[in-house]
């Protein structure tokens, strides 16, 4: 499996949204961001956090057992002041937010997206799937017959 560089929010997606202070853990959040740790993927923490309470975030997780390749930027050593390419836009292949159009998939089914390459339409494809043998959508008729 190839490496990936996933960047994660921390507000409303590892912990609920009680910013500034820091919110209860959301279902899986580090233990799945453990599994991806562990599946050799860089994370970075990429949050709107800044001074003491991005301390206190990047302390929470590491305390958890997530240690992020980066925190809110591209790698460990990228220095704003020293970077005439400094941009906050971090590159990512997956960016992981409770701000996704849609909403935000369960931790469970964003380690499944990452692990296998689907989608998350794959994924809800395949789990809906089994529920709907023998159901047949109604035809729709001809718009020259629909009077």
């Amino acid at each position: 499996m190839k490496s990936l560089v996933i960047a994660t929010d921390f507000d409303g997606t590892i912990v609920e949204d009680k910013y500034p202070e820091i919110g209860t853990e959301l279902p899986f959040a580090t233990e799945t961001l453990r599994m991806l740790i562990r599946d050799r993927h860089r994370l970075i923490l990429w949050t709107v956090r800044e001074g003491k309470t991005l301390d206190d975030a990047v302390e929470w997780c590491r305390q958890r057992g997530v240690e992020f390749y980066a925190v809110n930027k591209d790698f460990p050593e990228e220095n704003a002041g020293k970077n005439k390419h400094f941009s906050r836009k971090i590159k990512a292949d997956y960016f992981i937010d409770d701000r996704n159009i849609g909403g935000m998939p369960s931790w469970g089914q964003i380690y499944q997206i990452i692990s296998s390459g689907k989608t998350f339409e794959d994924l809800l494809r395949e789990q809906i799937s089994p529920h709907l043998d023998g159901f047949d959508a109604p035809k729709r008729k001809h718009w020259w017959s629909r009077r």
